[in-house]
């Protein structure tokens, strides 16, 4: 859908919103500020959230895992997630869509959220689709509520390793690691809860006990 407009019958500069697009992204955002944050023990799902998500959920707290945010310091951010800081298989190695400096400037302002959509193969019937939730290859990336481009799951290099590695002694905390080049590193322990099996969320638990500090999620949902 496009809109055009024009003043007092003369003609105007033509101003094109792709509707559609922005409407789905609304509905995404929505559908999991509502339904996937942990404080919301009891959410009310509407019909539109119930379009986006094919099914009402209430989110259940799974484990603690130790998530891992790291990158170069020219090159795009990555992030791990292992069930202890020693594990060698990660369960999930993502490559997102921002560069690290990017990241470190809007951790500087506060609350940082990733949102991560995957599409369900329309030809399965299933619930969970082709697979598990995190088995997905790639997801449609958001970012503090903007839309960044694409996230790629991915084996873990070599390089990658060597970072892990090197850090598997820290459970938390933030630093600078010295492979090849310089490699900032952020870890934390995440609580993880579970929607669906096409949803869930990881929110990083503060190591003071308190919600004044800094927020950290991830979303993850698969969608027709």
């Amino acid at each position: 859908m496009m809109i055009s407009y024009s003043v007092d019958g003369a003609a105007a500069s033509v101003t094109t919103v792709d509707c559609q697009k922005q409407v789905r992204s609304w509905r995404l955002l929505r559908a999991i500020a509502e339904l996937l944050l942990p404080t919301c023990s009891n959410c009310i799902v509407t019909q539109e959230n119930q379009e986006t998500l094919g099914k009402t959920y209430s989110p259940k707290y799974s484990s603690t895992i130790t998530g891992t945010l790291f990158g170069y310091r020219r090159g795009k951010v990555s992030f791990c997630i292992q069930t202890n800081p020693k594990s060698i298989s990660p369960i999930l190695l993502l490559e997102l869509a921002i560069p690290t400096n990017v990241l470190a400037k809007e951790m500087k302002g506060g609350s940082v959220r990733f949102a991560f959509e995957g599409k369900r193969s329309m030809d399965s019937d299933s619930d969970s689709g082709s697979g598990s939730l995190l088995s997905m290859p790639s997801w449609t990336m958001y970012f503090n509520g903007r839309k960044v481009g694409f996230a790629v799951k991915r084996k873990p290099s070599r390089a990658d390793m060597e970072v892990l590695q090197q850090i598997e002694t820290v459970a938390v905390g933030a630093g600078i690691t010295r492979v090849e080049h310089d490699v900032m590193y952020l870890r934390g322990k995440f609580g993880r809860f579970h929607g669906s099996a096409n949803s869930e969320s990881f929110h990083l638990i503060d190591p003071d006990g308190n919600n004044n500090g800094q927020e950290l999620s991830f979303y993850f949902l698969r969608s027709r």
